[in-house]
């Protein structure tokens, strides 16, 4: 596995970021990481690496890049909340172009894992981009209205009981059973908000785990796998 600094240039901003890619040569599935209100921290650059681990080039890059965080968090949240493509989406649109521009990645099976606000996002994104094969929020809310969720990709959510996105998980799931979306909606009783990260006091190892093992069942299933004959 190889993870290294880079720059990914959008409409709007020069984003940093961190790539991590998979031993041997390829063509891997690539995954877009989208990071909490703390930005490209540690945490979102060990899942980068953890999912190169496993066979997938991964890029996360820092949405507040040269930016006013406070001014951007609002706009980030206000965005994904009303379902309104963002400078955000714009911005992970052109991350996965990068991605997907490396020679080592194969561009066709690309996914993308989310947390808090960026699960927000990811459900923002997946909504209007059919390139994507699957979408992993962890504690994310929902675009709204409610009619803004109408043609998501597979969608593989992790929702902490003890917290005010349980709720968004139940609506999501029934809102995904009743398009007859693909989806996997869990959420853990006992668990608080940021389970995952193994970084925070909230963190809850058994949930982590199963949560985990259970985005690598799904995306192997919906990204690692060779595209559909046309």
């Amino acid at each position: 596995m190889s993870v290294r600094d880079v720059v990914v240039t959008s409409p709007q901003a020069r984003l940093r970021g961190c790539l991590a890619l998979p031993d041997g040569p390829g063509p891997h599935p690539g995954v877009v990481v989208i990071h909490e209100i703390y930005g490209l921290n540690d945490n979102i650059r060990d899942i980068t690496g953890r999912l190169a681990a496993e066979g997938y080039a991964s890029l996360a890059v820092d949405l507040f890049s040269d930016r006013n965080r406070v001014f951007c968090m609002a706009r980030l949240m206000g965005g994904s909340l009303t379902g309104r493509t963002s400078f955000a989406v714009r911005d992970l649109r052109a991350s996965a172009e990068f991605l997907s521009s490396q020679p080592e990645v194969d561009g066709a099976r690309v996914g993308v894992i989310g947390f808090c606000m960026g699960g927000g996002l990811a459900l923002a994104w997946g909504c209007r981009d059919r390139r994507l094969r699957a979408i992993a929020p962890f504690y994310a809310t929902n675009p709204r209205p409610a009619s803004a969720v109408r043609r998501p990709c597979p969608v593989v959510g992790s929702y902490p009981g003890q917290d005010f996105t349980a709720r968004a998980g139940r609506k999501l799931d029934a809102r995904l059973s009743e398009l007859g979306i693909v989806h996997d909606i869990k959420v853990y009783p006992g668990a608080r908000h940021s389970f995952f990260n193994d970084q925070g006091r909230a963190y809850d190892a058994a949930a982590a785990a199963d949560a985990w093992e259970r985005v690598l069942a799904f995306f192997a299933e919906h990204v690692r796998a060779a595209p559909a004959p046309s």
